[in-house]
Order: C-alpha cells, then sequence, then structure tokens
C-alpha cells in the first residue's frame, strides 16, 4: 500500500509539479512535502525580516538602538502587535502580485506555511484563540475570484489547529487600492471602510492576516471594527512589510 501512495505521489509530481512561489522554478522534492515551500536558493536570497524589528508593526530597522519605526511613533495603531514575513522587494514583491493578479493560489499556501514556521511560537505564547483574514470587497473579490489573505488564513488555522472565520469582518466601502495613495489618503481611505456581521462579536485574541503592510492603515482600521465590537487583544501578521526607519 505504501508503495502504491509514492507511486501516486510521483505521477502527481510529474503531472502538477510544485513550485517554488518565489522563483516559479520547479522544485525535485517529493510531491506530499511540504516541509520547505521555498526552494533553497530562494531561502537564501529572499530578504526575511530580523531584528532589529519595530516592536509594534514589525518592519525591519536600521537603526539597532531603536525599539520603533518612525511610522509607529508618529501614528498609535489599534493592534496591539504585528509580524511580518519578508521585506517586501524582489522576488517577494513579484510573487505576491503573481498570487493577486495571476491566480497562482498555491502560493498563498506556501506563504502560510512559512508564516507559521517563522511565527508559530509567537501566535500561541499570545493565546490566540481565532484568525481574521483581512476582506475584500465583495466587488473586488468577484473581479478577482478570490481573497489572498483568506487563502493563507485558512492553511495557517489548519496547521496551528485553529479557527478561522472569514464572514465576521466584512468590507462594506469599495475603497481605491492603497497603493495609488498616500499616507494620508490611505487613512482616510479606510475610515468605516469595515463592519461586524452580526450585533456581538464572541471573540478576544484575534490574529489578522494580510498579504502586505505598508502603514497600517488596512489592520488599523479592522482592528478598530475589532475593538468596537468586543474584541480585546488582537495582532497581526503579513506575509511582506515595507521597510521601517
Amino acid at each position: 500500500m505504501n508503495n502504491f501512495f509514492q507511486v501516486a505521489a510521483g505521477f502527481l509530481h510529474l503531472l502538477y509539479p510544485k513550485r517554488c512561489p518565489l522563483c516559479d522554478r520547479v522544485m525535485y522534492t517529493p510531491f506530499l512535502s511540504w516541509e520547505y515551500p521555498i526552494c533553497g536558493f530562494c531561502r537564501e536570497q529572499v530578504e526575511y525580516v530580523e531584528e532589529p524589528a519595530c516592536k509594534k508593526c514589525g518592519k525591519p530597522l536600521t537603526d539597532e538602538q531603536a525599539e520603533y519605526c518612525q511610522d509607529c511613533i508618529r501614528h498609535p495603531h489599534a493592534f496591539l502587535q504585528g509580524k511580518a514575513l519578508w521585506v517586501y522587494k524582489g522576488s517577494a514583491k513579484a510573487s505576491i502580485h503573481r498570487l493577486k493578479y495571476g491566480n497562482r493560489r498555491e502560493y498563498g499556501r506556501a506563504f502560510a506555511q512559512e508564516l507559521v514556521r517563522q511565527y508559530g511560537g509567537w501566535i500561541r505564547r499570545n493565546g490566540i484563540a481565532a484568525i481574521i483574514p483581512i476582506p475584500l470587497h465583495k466587488k473586488r473579490r468577484r473581479q478577482r475570484g478570490y481573497n489572498q489573505a483568506e487563502i493563507v488564513a485558512v492553511e495557517m488555522g489548519r496547521l496551528l489547529q485553529l479557527p478561522v472565520y472569514s464572514k465576521v469582518l466584512l468590507r462594506c466601502v469599495h475603497t481605491r487600492p492603497q497603493k495609488e495613495l498616500n499616507d494620508k489618503e490611505r487613512k482616510n481611505n479606510l475610515k468605516k471602510a469595515f463592519k461586524i456581521a452580526g450585533n456581538e462579536l464572541q471573540l478576544n485574541y484575534i490574529l489578522l492576516v494580510d498579504d502586505i503592510y505598508t502603514t497600517g492603515s488596512t489592520m488599523d482600521g479592522a482592528a478598530e471594527t475589532l475593538r468596537e465590537a468586543g474584541a480585546s487583544h488582537i495582532y497581526a501578521v503579513s506575509v511582506s512589510i515595507g521597510r521601517g526607519y
């Protein structure tokens, strides 16, 4: 029986070869093995977020003596702490673009596996009880066909054995894409953009998940809505993040 599954997995690998989400090259690893979702070359080349990093949002810092980035010094956030996997540049930036606009949904699952490998212990130590992806407005989701943050969140929930609530937080305003706006416009763009489905939120320790973190406006808008609904401890993770100063 084991031989049968090995042969079947071999055929599946030939038909649907596993590809590295960063370089998109075929990975010559067993089809059913997801221990290393990123190829060895890309693990060496991509810039993982490491210390020193902002103690609030998680942006990597150039000043080893600094505790917070300039964004977090100037603007308070509605979430308690954030973490991110990669700096938003190069292969990480290109990969997220393919996930969002090229229908490469399998990338989201690989990103989730890397996030759990990197921050699974931090998530457990903070007592996270539920995961909520940053939602898309129904119009944008209909155009794209899926929510990339939800794909990442669902796989993280499976790996961490945590519930994922994709329909608790709704995006009720069809906002302009954040990448088209400056810092001030980003914040105004997301005012009252989210709402809770229902009258009462029975969740306290929540992890918000998104693909990209820039100024934190999106995370703040979502976290503020959850706090107003009664959530007390809100944390955040993203696949990629800008650099702090």
